[in-house]
């Protein structure tokens, strides 16, 4: 704001006032030129310093000033930069920043504006690797059941660690130890430095963009400070690491290191050698338990076939020919004629001596009459019963030839002999097993065609 006041001439000319130019300056305008000065003067720089003052607003930005043991400067991160911040910041905390030097002039206020902080230190480091896995661990990546199971027996495995590192050659010689047959593609990346975060990232989005994307991932580091395994613990590698579809199996550093990726991977391993034993079987205990199971089979297979031997044998002692079973039913009927009509001859001869002792009565009674009747009786029953049991033999004996006859009819030699084959498939017996439709036909069987007069070999094409 401008004022104008009336002065004395001499004021006027303000030389009593050492201006040269005998102009008065607003304080906006001083402002802006220091503030220009500034800014051209310094342009970016780093600083370091112990945080107080820190404020938050709502609107996302931070307010805060650094100092040290002989003065203080006023910062301002807005929010647009303090999203990457990989920490929280808070009062006490020793940090260095990077910004520009500028004049607030609103209020006429030296201050930084900052675009990137980070912890000063190691000691620095350990409290955003604390911070960071309190808010993980808060958020559940670390829970149990967000924990992917690593499969029994993959066939696939990428591995991301660094070209020349020692992790990567003691993964690969585990690997062609343990389980030689498996399929193995490795990532290259850099494992510290400010590229390692963005090839880390980048090797697991290209393993699960694969055709045949890994059934388990290995993320292999060797030992270091805290300082050197940083990349494992930053939140995008974490959350990365928490979204993959694939179980990871995370071995950075030594034993005793730990990390952000140790907590929210699916598997930690202490060593690079030990995640490889975990991602895969023992090639040599699976070929032997392979070849207990292959004897077991065999056995069980030789013993099922044993049975079913028995079993067909059986079958064939039961299964008799058309033709002998009739040879069979004739001999019988031959049988059982012949016990008839000896039968009959005892019936006959029976009946003989009972006519024998009848006549001997009536020739003792002397009735002639009486005996004539009787004789011509008896001559009757006999003449009837022989012409009953020749006619029960001959209905017998037609009716074994009409059975004879239609066992005949349907007898495959019959058959055969109308001029027809069957086709049947070889399985040691005399006609083999028939082949009754065309579904039960397979391209390539042997059959056997058998005719009335011989039989053939063929194959199904």
């Amino acid at each position: 704001m401008r004022q104008v006041v009336e002065r004395p001439r001499a004021a006027a000319t303000g030389r009593s006032r050492g201006l040269s130019n005998g102009r008065v300056k607003t304080v906006s305008e001083v402002t802006a030129e220091a503030r220009f000065c500034v800014e051209e003067r310094f342009g970016r720089v780093w600083i370091e310093g112990e945080v107080s003052n820190f404020r938050p607003y709502a609107s996302g930005h931070w307010y805060f000033s650094l100092k040290d043991s002989r003065a203080q400067l006023r910062c301002v991160m807005f929010s647009s930069r303090n999203r990457f911040a990989r920490f929280r910041m808070a009062d006490g905390l020793s940090v260095v920043v990077r910004g520009h030097l500028s004049v607030y002039e609103a209020r006429g206020d030296f201050q930084a504006v900052v675009d990137h902080v980070e912890p000063a230190g190691e000691g620095a480091l350990r409290v955003a690797f604390e911070q960071l896995r309190t808010k993980l661990a808060a958020e559940g990546l670390f829970a149990e059941q967000h924990k992917k199971p690593l499969p029994l027996y993959p066939r696939h495995v990428a591995v991301v660690s660094s070209r020349d590192g020692a992790a990567l050659r003691d993964v690969l010689a585990v690997l062609r130890r343990r389980f030689p047959c498996i399929r193995v593609t490795c990532f290259f990346v850099a494992v510290q430095g400010f590229e390692a975060e963005a090839q880390i990232l980048t090797a697991l989005d290209r393993a699960e963009r694969m055709r045949h994307p890994p059934d388990v991932v290995i993320l292999a580091r060797g030992g270091g400070s805290l300082e050197d395994l940083a990349a494992f613990n930053l939140e995008s590698v974490a959350r990365r690491i928490h979204a993959a579809r694939c179980p990871v199996v995370s071995a950075i550093g030594h034993e005793t290191d730990t990390t952000i990726a140790d907590f929210v991977a699916d598997r930690r391993a202490p060593t690079p050698s030990a995640a490889a034993e975990l991602a895969t079987p023992d090639g040599a205990e699976l070929q032997l338990r392979l070849k207990r199971l292959e004897v077991a089979l065999a056995s069980r297979l030789q013993s099922r076939l044993r049975s079913e031997e028995r079993l067909l044998d059986a079958v064939r002692r039961r299964l008799v020919h058309p033709g002998r079973a009739l040879e069979q039913r004739l001999q019988r009927t031959d049988e059982l004629a012949e016990r008839a009509v000896a039968a009959m001859r005892s019936s006959l001869r029976r009946m003989q001596t009972a006519l024998g002792y009848q006549t001997e009565l009536l020739a003792r009674a002397s009735p002639q009459r009486t005996v004539d009747a009787q004789q011509q009786r008896l001559a009757n029953a006999g003449a009837r019963l022989a012409a009953a049991a020749a006619n029960a033999v001959q209905r017998r004996r037609e009716g074994l030839e009409a059975t004879e006859r239609a066992l005949r009819a349907v007898s495959p030699t019959a058959t055969l002999e109308r001029g027809y084959a069957i086709v049947a498939k070889p399985d040691g017996s005399r006609w083999g097993r028939p082949v009754a439709s065309a579904a039960a036909a397979t391209k390539g069987d042997a059959v056997d065609i058998h005719w009335a007069d011989g039989k053939a070999q063929a194959t199904i094409t």
